[in-house]
């Protein structure tokens, strides 16, 4: 493996109050990182800004070795893709949804329409391709939301709390299907997450964010221990 995203001495300030100062953090490439902390600890901003959504105040975020710089930002964002916890689409069908996206990116229109059906399809829900997005349901929003990530073909895919606001049963059928997705694609990601029972579906690996910086971070049982596989979790920055 090699390292996919490095943050080195990573800092980010809003209104003179740091919302967090991260010395070392590395992506490996292929790897699922899940980030998690208690509510304000800084991950949907670090995760943000290492997606090149939000401009660091100090550091740097190296991408595929390369530091981010004002020149280059832009052409590292368009390597990415951002799943949030709402699905985001816009008010029009739902594979428009995905071509648009794929057109923006530069690719020719009868490429997008394969790529948006092969990935509809993917995530089982291409029969709804002519659907206006507006009209999806929850679950069926935040595949429509997945598929057009995947179909961007990112080298790193960011997921900012992707089940957060799905039933128990959606959110464990997109669990069961997401994680052999990344891992046989060989998916780099970065996983926020709240609720700690997903982690083990996604990722390989755990940091916890506390207060803005890393307290803690290795694999999923190095860091919760085996109870988190029986879902009796520790909790570490309660310790």
């Amino acid at each position: 493996m090699k390292p996919m995203l490095i943050a080195e001495d990573l800092r980010l300030e809003r209104s003179g109050r740091e919302i967090f100062h991260i010395e070392n953090l590395t992506i490996q490439q292929g790897e699922v990182l899940a980030l998690v902390g208690p509510n304000g600890a800084g991950k949907s901003s670090l995760l943000l800004t290492l997606a090149m959504l939000e401009t660091p105040s100090g550091g740097v975020v190296r991408f595929a070795g390369e530091a981010a710089l004002n020149g280059n930002r832009l052409g590292m964002r368009r390597r990415m893709a951002v799943v949030f916890q709402e699905a985001m689409l816009l008010d029009t069908s739902v594979q428009r949804n995905i071509t648009i996206a794929l057109r923006i990116r530069g690719v020719a229109s009868g490429e997008a329409a394969q790529r948006a059906q092969k990935w509809l399809d993917r995530f089982g829900i291409g029969h709804l391709a002519r659907r206006p997005a507006r009209q999806l349901s929850g679950g069926e929003a935040q595949r429509a939301s997945l598929a057009r990530a995947f179909a961007l073909e990112p080298e790193v895919l960011f997921l900012d709390e992707p089940f957060a606001a799905l039933d128990y049963p959606t959110r464990k059928a997109l669990l069961n299907e997401l994680g052999p997705m990344l891992k046989g694609m060989n998916m780099t990601a970065l996983f926020v997450t709240h609720d700690y029972t997903e982690i083990p579906y996604l990722a390989q690996r755990v940091a916890v964010l506390y207060e803005g910086r890393i307290i803690k971070c290795g694999s999923v049982v190095e860091v919760f221990g085996e109870e988190i596989l029986s879902r009796r979790i520790w909790v570490p920055w309660e310790d």
